[in-house]
């Protein structure tokens, strides 16, 4: 197959040389200049948990040199999302597939706008732990679980076929009829550590240890949550606070993508994890103070250091 993937960040780049070691034609297509050409020049490097190595990909700041794919990810940050999704309406054909993997809320809204064909599937990714150690060089603590869904509509064939693209590419790959319970699932532990995280600039580890950290963590999860339930989000779990504690007791010492994008001097995705709680929230007349007083207090560090 041919295979784009828009937004080679951490996760894009573990995409990209996966799909090419199962033999794929693979182009990252991303807009930081010194990644692409390192990639250009040297290859792709992964390494972590899945091993060290170095993968062929095709890398390119301008999509029109790709021409139309079979597959393509789109896994840029949540806040590129409108961006990327432009980008890839010159590499979709009508029988090209399309799957969007975000954090938080409203990325696949905003791909299904622009690029309609029918056949947009939403990713969830669980348990990675990425980051970039440098132009054309990722790194990755795990990679626990793909889930795959269609938006709005249930599992089919052509699902299942992207599915298998990933799963021959070595990845744990699941697809599920209601994608909006894995979105709100994620992003009840994401809310719950994200902000605090930035705030605060500690580990997983220290925002348990810590009363007044894990009081605005948990009290962040519980809003989202009761949003959840106030929007008829079935969720497989009736304790949310117990839920992210035992989540994030497994994650110890590491740091949020959030937190390393602020003191890498990036922009986060505040708004799609914390501040997309209160407008849904205000949606279903769920108050979400804790919510909105992290979200303010990012979006405030962000003036600060000159990212937004």
């Amino acid at each position: 197959m041919k295979i784009a993937v828009v937004g080679a960040g951490s996760m894009g780049c573990i995409y990209a040389t996966f799909m090419a070691e199962a033999g794929h034609e693979v182009w990252t297509v991303d807009t930081w200049q010194d990644h692409i050409d390192a990639v250009r020049a040297n290859g792709l490097r992964l390494e972590g948990a899945s091993g060290d190595r170095t993968v062929a990909v095709q890398a390119t700041t301008d999509a029109t040199e790709v021409g139309t794919c079979d597959l393509v990810i789109i896994a840029t940050k949540a806040m590129h999302v409108e961006q990327a999704a432009k980008s890839a309406l010159a590499l979709a054909g009508d029988d090209t597939d399309i799957v969007t993997i975000q954090n938080g809320l409203g990325s696949a809204d905003k791909v299904a706008a622009l690029i309609d064909r029918g056949r947009l599937a939403i990713g969830v990714a669980e348990g990675f732990g990425a980051s970039m150690k440098g132009p054309g060089h990722a790194h990755h603590n795990g990679m626990k679980l793909i889930r795959l869904g269609n938006r709005n509509a249930k599992v089919n064939a052509e699902l299942e076929k992207v599915a298998m693209v990933w799963a021959d590419a070595g990845f744990n790959v699941k697809t599920f009829d209601d994608i909006d319970q894995l979105i709100w699932e994620k992003l009840i532990c994401n809310v719950c550590y994200s902000g605090t995280s930035t705030i605060t600039e500690w580990t997983i580890a220290e925002i348990l240890g810590d009363e007044d950290a894990w009081r605005v963590a948990s009290g962040c999860a519980a809003e989202a949550y009761a949003v959840a339930k106030a929007r008829g989000i079935h969720l497989d779990y009736d304790d949310p606070v117990a839920h992210v504690h035992e989540f994030g007791s497994k994650l110890g010492a590491a740091q949020t993508s959030m937190l390393l994008d602020v003191l890498n001097g990036r922009r986060c995705e505040i708004d799609a994890i914390n501040g997309a709680i209160p407008p849904a929230g205000a949606e279903v007349g769920v108050p979400t103070p804790y919510n909105e007083v992290v979200t303010s207090i990012i979006r405030a560090k962000e003036v600060r250091l000159g990212l937004r």
